[in-house]
């Protein structure tokens, strides 16, 4: 084992707040409308030019080893706040340097450490509390242009956002690629769409656009793989019947019936078109269930005692088009009860609720956007490969924020939001002792993303926060125009979630800062090259 080098109380405290700075300082430059870049080198490829906190702050390692737990612990809270809320990583950066640098202060004056974090963590709740009482809920497009424009400080970001987020709805899936040429742009796919293509291009109907087409089909689920062409012959022959086209989706189907099903396409016309089914396991069951939903059919496995050859034509789903191409199945209108299609987005949320892992959650709510209408696609573009990943940041943070705005509404923005939450909730806390001085940290502590916003637009940050904190509210400074002015008015919001989310995460990791009485770091093992002899 190595040795280890320790360093106890104050000295600890200090070594980790000089990491604290060095990680917050780099971070905090970005924050407001006249936040500056940063520049990354990466260790191939051009250096990236970027302006996104939590992207800054995972890149930071520094040499010191107690200085670095500081660091990393700071990212943490920027990691945190990006998971819960998407954005706000910078605003919960500096909250976290200001409480915990407040707190080494009172704490090495002879204040209990315990106590001051109780202190802390009561005012917290009540500016939480606060908060919720301010948030306004966002109207309409124009106001999500608004929160979409702040978080990715770009007007063209800020309006493509609430346009598409407008159309799939807060539940509609958003995804963010990089474009082939310059130009970005988005499209809205209707209805549901999954990764898997037509099994033979022999299926095409539109060979100018490598699409199968069909109009007004019928859909067969299937939950395993279809190797004999008498199970099938019944269902093709009501197909022809009704004269209604009909796709397949099944786990796989052998060589020997795929060639039964060309043969019909070629020489009979029939239009029929199989795929593959999506997902594996018990993902893919899901899958399967849900498209049965929406398309008013059934999933039919052997566990409801289904076979192939007595399946009805009441059991096949119905939609209005179906669009397959060689990677995508893309069902539109689908004929499902809207009864029956809230059930299983009920049941979706749910699991959703109860779930632990982050991928489970990720694949219940692409299931969720899939069956609530619609998807979009957003390609960014660019002129150079560093603009893009610089693009695509803002893009995923806008998005976030706007959803985080549909959820708990908006406050006004600029950071002063949690100077007023402060002035309202924290006097009437009847606190004593070292827990009225960590209700005090947090009072001066929230001042301080004000004071960055303020200080990068280069004005002096106490003026404007004395200012803020004695004028009406609502009225805030915006940095953007160096005025003052009703901040809902004019558009300068912020996400009540996202403000709830970096205060809270900003004060639970300091005030765990705090506490510590020891810091162990391992001692950098010595090369010990002087023991060898040659003989």
């Amino acid at each position: 084992m190595s040795a280890k080098d320790l360093k106890f109380s104050n000295d600890a405290r200090k070594q980790i707040e000089k990491g604290v700075d060095k990680l917050a300082n780099a971070v905090k430059v970005t924050l407001g409308p006249r936040g500056r870049n940063v520049v990354l080198e990466r260790k191939f490829g051009s250096p990236t030019v970027i302006n996104d906190g939590v992207t800054i702050a995972k890149e930071i390692e520094v040499e010191d080893r107690f200085e670095n737990m500081g660091a990393q612990l700071i990212r943490e809270v920027s990691s945190k706040t990006n998971d819960l809320a998407g954005d706000g990583t910078t605003t919960a950066t500096v909250l976290a340097q200001a409480i915990f640098r407040e707190g080494v202060r009172n704490v090495a004056a002879g204040s209990s450490p315990l106590q001051v974090k109780r202190g802390i963590e009561i005012a917290v709740d009540a500016i939480v509390a606060e908060i919720g009482k301010m948030s306004k809920p966002v109207k309409g497009k124009a106001g999500m242009t608004e929160v979409a424009t702040i978080s990715a400080n770009d007007t063209e970001i800020g309006e493509m956002v609430a346009e598409v987020i407008n159309k799939v709805g807060k539940d509609g899936v958003v995804t963010v690629e990089e474009s082939k040429g310059t130009e970005t742009t988005f499209d809205i796919v209707e209805g549901l769409q999954f990764d898997k293509g037509y099994m033979s291009p022999y299926f095409i109907t539109d060979p100018n656009r490598m699409e199968t087409v069909f109009e007004d089909p019928m859909i067969l689920y299937f939950e395993k793989k279809i190797s004999n062409v008498q199970e099938i012959v019944p269902i093709l022959e009501k197909a022809v019947r009704a004269g209604r086209p009909l796709l397949i989706v099944a786990e796989d189907v052998e060589n020997e019936c795929l060639a039964t099903l060309v043969l019909n396409r070629l020489r009979a016309n029939l239009k029929v078109c199989a795929v593959k089914a999506p997902g594996f396991g018990e993902r893919r069951k899901a899958m399967m269930e849900d498209m049965a939903i929406l398309t008013n059919g059934q999933f039919i496995t052997e566990e409801l005692g289904l076979k192939l050859d007595n399946v009805e034509l009441d059991m096949l789903g119905q939609a209005s088009k179906v669009i397959i191409t060689k990677d995508h199945t893309t069902i539109v209108g689908g004929k499902g009860k809207k009864s029956a299609i809230e059930g299983r987005l009920t049941q979706i949320k749910r699991q959703y609720e109860t779930t632990e892992s982050n991928y489970d959650k990720e694949k219940l709510m692409e299931r969720q956007a899939k069956l609530s209408g619609g998807v979009a696609v957003i390609k960014v573009g660019a002129a150079t490969e560093t603009a893009v990943k610089e693009k695509k940041a803002r893009f995923d943070d806008a998005i976030a924020a706007t959803r985080a705005a549909l959820e708990e509404g908006i406050v006004p923005g600029g950071g002063t939001a949690l100077i007023q939450a402060g002035a309202k909730a924290l006097p009437g806390l009847k606190l004593e002792g070292d827990q009225a001085t960590g209700a005090k940290i947090i009072a001066k502590a929230i001042e301080a993303p004000l004071r960055t916003i303020s200080e990068n637009a280069g004005v002096e940050g106490s003026v404007i926060v004395d200012k803020v904190k004695s004028g009406k509210s609502g009225i805030g400074f915006n940095a953007a125009t160096l005025e003052f002015e009703d901040l809902l008015k004019a558009g300068v919001v912020d996400p009540a979630k996202v403000v709830r989310t970096t205060l809270e995460n900003s004060a639970s990791i300091s005030s765990l800062l705090l506490t510590t009485e020891c810091a162990i770091a391992e001692l950098p093992e010595e090369e010990d090259d002087h023991h060898h002899h040659d003989h």
